[in-house]
């Protein structure tokens, strides 16, 4: 999984694509790496405003600046 572009605990921006269902953009943790699905690269990340955690593609995630 050394291809992943995040780190564990590295905090990105996650901005959920259009087809997307989640509606829940901004400030996310990276929690750990996924597997590769298809050519997708897969993270699980949380933010501090919500309970659980989500699945996100690594398209919809920018490193936080």
């Amino acid at each position: 999984m050394g291809d992943h572009r995040f780190k564990v605990g590295q905090s990105v921006n996650y901005t959920p694509g259009p087809r997307s269902q989640a509606r829940s953009s901004g400030v996310y943790k990276i929690t750990q790496l996924l597997p590769l699905e298809g050519d997708e690269r897969h993270y699980r990340i949380k933010s501090a405003d919500e309970p659980h955690e989500r699945v996100a593609k690594e398209t919809d995630l920018k490193r936080v600046v």
